[in-house]
C-alpha cells in the first residue's frame, strides 16, 4: 500500500491560510453578538435584537435561529447531490448542534465572550473521555495530561465566577463545550460521509429547529437583518468552506492548532467593539486550555510530510 503524496509547498501554504482566515472569521462572534445586543460603536442598538425571556434573563434565540439558517443556506449551495444520503444518526448530532449554537450564543450575551468562547473549547477534553469510556479507544499519556490541564483550567474559571455570581452563565459555555463534543463524535463515527453534506445539514436542522420560536418575537431592524446575514453567511459559512479547503492539504492535528487563533481573538474584537474585558480567572483559566491543547496539538515541526492529509 503506497503512502499518500505530500501537498507542495504552495498548496500546503494556501491551505494554511484558508484554515487561518476561518480562525480569524470565527474569532468575530463574540464581537458579532455584542454589536446585536448591547450599545457597541457598529450602531446596531438601540433596540436589541428580541430575545425569549426565561428566569429572568434574555435568550438570543434569533441570533442563534438566523445565524444557523443563513449558514445553512450558504453551505447548501456548495453540496454536491451525490453527497447527499441519510443516517439515524443525523439527528442526534443535528440535535447536538442545535443545543451548541442556542448555549454558545447565550453565553456570549449574557456574560464575557472570552469566557463563552473558551468553555465551548473544553469540547476536546469532554471528546477525549468519550472516545475512551464509550467508543472504546486506547488512552495515550499526552491526551490524558491534556484532559487534566485543561479540567484545572475550567475550575479557575469556575472559582472565578462564584465570586462574580457567574455560575450559570458558566454552566451554560461548558454545554456549549458538552454539546460541541457531542458533533465532533457523531462526525468521527459517519466519518464516511460528505463532511460538507453534514456541515450545511447541521446548521439547517440547528437552524429550522429554533425557527417557531421566532414567531412569538419581534422581528430585527433591516440593518440588524443585514447584520444577522453576516453573523451567518460570513462568519459561519464561509468559514466552514474555508476550513473545508484547507483541510485539503493541512493535516487535521495542524489545522487544530492553528484554530487557536480563534478563542485567542475573540475577546479582542469584543473589547474593540464594547469595551469588554475579560475577568482575571478567565484569563488564567483560559492561558491553561489553550496552553494545554496547543501542546496537544501543536505539530511538531510544519513541513510537506506533515500537511500532506
Amino acid at each position: 500500500m503506497t503512502a499518500p503524496q505530500p501537498a507542495p509547498d504552495g498548496a500546503a501554504a494556501h491551505g494554511r491560510l484558508c484554515i487561518i482566515l476561518a480562525a480569524l472569521l470565527w474569532s468575530t462572534s463574540g464581537a458579532f453578538t455584542k454589536v446585536l445586543t448591547q450599545p457597541t460603536i457598529i450602531g446596531a442598538y438601540p433596540p436589541p435584537v428580541d430575545s425569549l425571556e426565561w428566569d429572568g434573563k434574555q435568550y438570543p434565540i434569533q441570533l442563534a435561529a438566523y445565524r444557523a439558517l443563513f449558514a445553512g443556506l450558504v453551505l447548501a449551495a456548495t453540496v454536491r447531490p451525490r453527497d447527499i444520503a441519510f443516517r439515524p444518526l443525523m439527528i442526534g448530532m443535528a440535535v447536538c448542534f442545535a443545543l451548541m449554537n442556542i448555549t454558545f450564543i447565550s453565553a456570549q450575551a449574557l456574560g464575557t465572550a472570552a469566557n463563552a468562547i473558551l468553555l465551548q473549547y473544553s469540547a476536546p477534553l469532554w471528546m477525549y473521555l468519550a472516545a475512551v469510556f464509550w467508543l472504546g479507544e486506547r488512552a495515550d499519556r499526552k491526551s490524558t495530561v491534556t484532559l487534566v490541564l485543561g479540567l484545572l483550567g475550567i475550575a479557575v474559571i469556575i472559582v472565578g465566577g462564584w465570586e462574580e455570581d457567574e455560575l450559570l452563565i458558566i454552566g451554560i459555555g461548558l454545554a456549549s463545550g458538552l454539546t460541541y463534543a457531542g458533533v465532533l463524535i457523531c462526525l468521527r463515527i459517519l466519518r464516511s460521509m460528505s463532511a460538507g453534506w453534514l456541515t450545511a445539514w447541521n446548521h439547517l436542522l440547528g437552524g429550522l429547529a429554533l425557527a417557531p420560536l421566532l414567531v412569538t418575537l419581534r422581528p430585527p431592524t433591516p440593518w440588524q437583518f443585514v447584520i444577522l446575514f453576516l453573523f451567518g453567511a460570513v462568519q459561519m459559512g464561509l468559514a466552514y468552506w474555508l476550513v473545508t479547503r484547507g483541510l485539503q492539504t493541512v493535516s487535521p492535528q495542524e489545522a487544530g492548532a492553528l484554530t487557536l487563533l480563534e478563542p485567542l481573538l475573540n475577546p479582542v474584537w469584543a473589547y474593540l467593539v464594547a469595551g469588554e474585558a475579560p475577568h482575571a480567572w478567565t484569563l488564567v483559566g483560559g492561558a491553561i486550555i489553550l496552553g494545554a491543547l496547543a501542546w496537544r496539538y501543536w505539530p511538531g515541526a510544519w513541513s510537506p510530510a506533515r500537511s500532506g492529509g
